[in-house]
């Protein structure tokens, strides 16, 4: 959890910085779109490598490059004198951003399938921390001058990266797995298994999660000049509005998802979550004041608490021990593919469509994505290896 919280904190200093600095080079709604979404091309080609090395090396030391990779991409984002330059520090980030897959698959070791949602819902918390705390430090230290925020946001990366040598331990059994007999996928084999079986519960638990993931990027991609058109949110003011929704966030998922996990269980309350992350952005464009914004912004980190933990717990149930790194490194590759696709087409529609289309367009997908969730409940059981077979769910 430090170490998720403190990996946000240093991406979150810089995101919500990245349309000004944009725009500021010369850019506009559409390079805004291509510069986020980098991050996730980086992200989607890493993220099943990462998970393969996870699962073969352990945890660890796939965690400890990606944050290497962070530091080196905040210093160049710090120095950035182009659009290039800002593309460049987006890939780096991007390649040691694909070991977000390899962070859940920790957790999913370490917890038991009962408990796994409410665990990556801490998880989640203490990213949301870093979501909260991160947009306002790259804001005040914006004042330090245009290289301070990238800077400082390099040195809490070699921070964390010594944090994690010194008191992270490993999850994996390593050995165990390579011992077991089991003759593990390959990463492409898995990313295709997505698209030629879609009707099986572990690719449609990534779809969901890719729409959902899609919409929500795409609004961000465009919120900031979103909140500058409609009310005059500046690149020293748009911390806070990240530092509000991050704060919903936490609290969501530390305090309320657990025990709306217990009562409604993951499919109902995944489908809950998706429902009001769509009402959130249907809502946003309707805002001409602080007090509606606040409600619609509310209801999106909300919607996300809900969803995303509650699909990654699915998932971990239905794969074998020994692909978890592989399937949750899967799951975000195609995460990754949202994160490009929804922010490039949230910054077109932003220049030629008009301001509400990028958030009605992703209410739309996500609803249609209810579709996917119907029946899951008859996946909600016991850890998959000692129940016998998931071959038929995860391949």
């Amino acid at each position: 959890m430090v170490t998720a919280f403190m990996d946000m904190v240093g991406l979150l200093m810089v995101l919500p910085l990245l349309p000004f600095y944009t725009v500021e080079l010369g850019g506009g709604g559409f390079a805004v779109g291509v510069l986020i979404s980098s991050y996730a091309v980086a992200q989607l080609l890493s993220a099943p490598l990462w998970g393969r090395v996870s699962d073969h090396y352990g945890r660890r030391p796939a965690l400890l490059i990606g944050m290497a990779a962070s530091a080196i991409a905040y210093v160049v984002f710090g120095f950035a004198t182009s659009l290039w330059m800002l593309l460049a520090s987006r890939l780096v980030q991007g390649a040691g951003g694909g070991t977000v897959g390899v962070i859940q698959a920790y957790v999913a070791d370490a917890t038991e399938p009962k408990n796994r949602a409410r665990s990556l819902g801490w998880l989640s918390a203490a990213t949301s921390m870093g979501v909260m705390v991160g947009p306002v430090l790259g804001s005040l230290s914006r004042t330090w001058g245009p290289a301070a925020p990238g800077l400082l946001a390099a040195g809490l990366s070699l921070l964390n990266m010594f944090f994690a040598w010194r008191y992270l331990p490993e999850s994996h059994d390593t050995a165990a797995a390579r011992s077991s007999g089991l003759v593990p996928i390959r990463s492409r084999e898995a990313v295709w298994g997505v698209l030629t079986r879609a009707s099986e519960p572990a690719p449609r638990l990534i779809w969901i999660y890719t729409v959902a993931m899609g919409a929500f990027q795409a609004m961000t991609a465009v919120l900031a000049l979103f909140l500058a058109l409609r009310f005059g949110i500046t690149e020293t003011t748009i911390g806070f509005v990240f530092m509000y929704t991050g704060f919903i966030s936490v609290i969501t998922r530390a305090g309320a998802l657990g025990p709306a996990v217990d009562r409604l269980g993951e499919p109902r309350l995944s489908r809950i979550g998706m429902v009001l992350l769509a009402a959130g952005l249907i809502a946003l464009p309707f805002t001409h004041t602080f007090p509606t914004l606040a409600l619609a912004l509310a209801l999106i980190p909300i919607g996300t608490a809900f969803t995303f933990p509650c699909v990654t717990a699915l998932l971990s149930k239905i794969i074998r021990n020994h692909e978890r790194g592989l399937y949750m490194g899967v799951q975000q590759t195609y995460g990754g593919m949202a994160r490009v696709v929804g922010p490039i087409a949230a910054g077109w529609a932003w220049d030629h469509l008009g301001p509400g289309v990028p958030f009605w367009a992703g209410a739309v997908l996500v609803l249609g994505s209810l579709l996917l969730g119907i029946g899951m409940e008859e996946y909600t059981r016991p850890e998959p290896d000692a129940a016998g077979s998931v071959a038929g769910a995860a391949h």
